[in-house]
């Protein structure tokens, strides 16, 4: 589990495909710190450690071919920007929104706009998936925990202030980047219950006619 809370965009330094798996070497600040089987959250994508080099300061975990064809990670060049994250501890403030690092879907950047030193992204992702969001509500965003603003049937905006601008891949973004989306847990399962009962009630409508 984790908060959406961006610690560092590591770097990657190699790339090598294994039959239907890719594995990722990245350089990131507190490669040292990591322990082998430890969860990472990789552009919101939980990942998990395989192996570490400290002296080095690199790490690389593996992702399976599922997770490349539901993310933007099988699209990774060496020299890009990972945002990461490492899970959360009962005692680490939940500073974001619970993110589980598990992607729903990815989205395109349709548009930025500089605003007085801050920037608003747009994205456009497919509603046949049925996922939603809600005005003011949560969103996940290549592991960043965002506030949705100008929500949309199949696109919003967020607004980016400059810390997170640089801290993070945002500003490597540009018309077209492919992001990885997680819509908010909770949001998902109330849309669940929703639609199952509607769906209930409308078997009792028709079996009543």
């Amino acid at each position: 589990m984790f908060s959406g809370i961006v610690e560092e965009a590591a770097i990657v330094t190699a790339l090598r495909n294994d039959k239907g798996n890719l594995h990722i070497t990245m350089h990131c600040t507190f490669a040292d710190q990591l322990k082998i089987d430890q969860s990472v959250s990789h552009n919101g994508v939980c990942l998990t450690v395989v192996d570490v080099n400290p002296v080095e300061k690199k790490y690389t975990v593996t992702a399976i071919a599922e997770t490349l064809i539901k993310s933007n990670l099988g699209l990774l060049q060496t020299g890009d920007k990972v945002n990461l994250e490492r899970s959360m501890t009962v005692d680490k403030l939940l500073d974001g929104h619970l993110v589980q690092g598990h992607v729903d879907q990815t989205a395109v950047c349709k548009a930025i706009k500089e605003a007085d030193g801050s920037w608003y992204f747009t994205f456009a992702y497919d509603t046949e998936k049925g996922n939603i969001t809600v005005e003011k509500g949560s969103v996940s965003v290549n592991g960043v925990s965002l506030t949705v603003v100008n929500s949309q049937p199949g696109s919003f905006d967020v607004a980016i202030i400059p810390f997170t601008y640089d801290v993070t891949n945002f500003h490597q973004f540009k018309v077209g980047t492919v992001v990885n989306l997680e819509f908010d847990v909770i949001g998902k399962y109330i849309q669940k219950i929703v639609n199952a009962q509607l769906e209930n009630w409308m078997k009792e409508f028709k079996s009543k006619q």
